[in-house]
């Protein structure tokens, strides 16, 4: 197998096998990327974990934000943050001092406290990679639970894509860039995107869940878009038919992957959220993210229960992605450049 999700027919055929637990509310499952926990006193804890294996700039800002994202979809309040760094044989420790500030500076920044972990430096890494998990505490009435879509209700698409992985490319790769014609102002803004809109979804989800009755909130992450949407419909058990015009890619986004040759639609999207709402209250939704100055387009609608499809305007699947966009440049670039002699470094 190569860099990436596992593929969906395999992860799947391995939950199957995942002993039921009464006590998980929200367990083990395919386009799931949290688990709700039942504290037996109407409170739920809700729990995730996540990597950060393509980034080293930056790496401790990813590690939180991305698991805090997860948290919030579920509805909860990301609150307590542990970590796992692994830094490469060799590393000074500045690198370690340099995580560390990142991890709580980030913490600091959503009010989550960082609550342990464990530090090594491990044999065989050309990179740090951190493996963080998120809890947070949400009331066990206000979970929010995929099962709740219903057919018709309107999908909207926050920010827009794919903020990570241009930012991700700018910041690690900016030389490439600069090589296949991307002006330095663009390779600049781009990797901005990390703080500005920034991978953060909390706030988005925490809007609209104090301004619509959400039925269901996914983060676009590995895969982008395209996966992201697959894994909605896989969730909420619905077909989803989307309007590909709708779908905002960030003008950096553009330039990049057009420079590149990559797809946005399945390039590392944190950052953009969706959620699933009745078309009754998609105006209104929208229009409260609006006045917090939150860009968001209603990009398509579920239509059939129990299909698990995605469907354009034309009546064309989207396509789908084996391995993320970013995986797929970062693999093209490192057989390059050892054909060549050369050894990426990072910013």
């Amino acid at each position: 197998m190569k860099a990436g999700k596992l593929p969906a027919e395999l992860l799947s055929s391995l939950l199957e096998r995942l002993p039921t637990d009464p006590g998980l509310l929200i367990g083990p499952g395919v386009g799931l990327d949290a688990a709700a926990i039942d504290l037996g006193d109407g409170r739920a804890l809700v729990v995730t974990t996540d990597p950060i294996t393509f980034a080293t700039d930056q790496i401790g800002r990813y590690a939180v934000h991305v698991n805090a994202n997860d948290v919030a979809c579920l509805g909860a309040r990301p609150a307590w943050f542990v970590a796992t760094v692994l830094l490469p044989e060799g590393s000074a420790p500045e690198l370690a001092e340099l995580i560390f500030d990142q991890i709580r500076a980030t913490c600091d920044e959503l009010a989550i406290s960082p609550a342990g972990g464990h530090t090594e430096v491990t044999a065989g890494l050309d990179r740090p990679i951190i493996v963080g998990t998120m809890f947070g505490e949400v009331a066990t009435e206000a979970l929010v639970r995929p099962e709740r879509a219903r057919s018709g209700d309107h999908v909207v698409l926050t920010k827009g894509i794919a903020v990570e992985g241009t930012a991700l490319i700018a910041r690690e790769a900016p030389a490439t860039l600069h090589a296949r014609g991307v002006s330095d102002a663009t390779i600049a803004g781009a990797a901005l995107l990390l703080e500005q809109p920034g991978i953060s979804i909390v706030r988005d989800a925490q809007i609209a869940l104090a301004s619509a009755d959400v039925h269901a909130l996914h983060d676009p992450t590995e895969g982008g878009l395209s996966t992201a949407l697959l894994e909605l419909s896989q969730s909420t058990r619905h077909e989803l038919r989307v309007r590909s015009e709708d779908i905002t890619v960030l003008e950096e986004t553009s330039a990049i992957c057009s420079a590149l040759g990559l797809d946005a639609i399945g390039l590392l999207a944190s950052g953009a959220l969706l959620i699933v709402v009745g078309a009754a209250e998609c105006d209104h939704l929208r229009a409260a993210l609006a006045s917090e100055s939150i860009h968001s387009t209603c990009i398509g609608e579920l239509a059939a229960v129990g299909s698990v499809a995605i469907i354009d305007q034309n009546g064309h699947a989207l396509p789908r992605f084996e391995r993320d966009e970013v995986a797929r440049f970062f693999e093209t670039l490192g057989e390059r450049e050892s054909a060549g002699g050369a050894t990426r470094t990072t910013q």
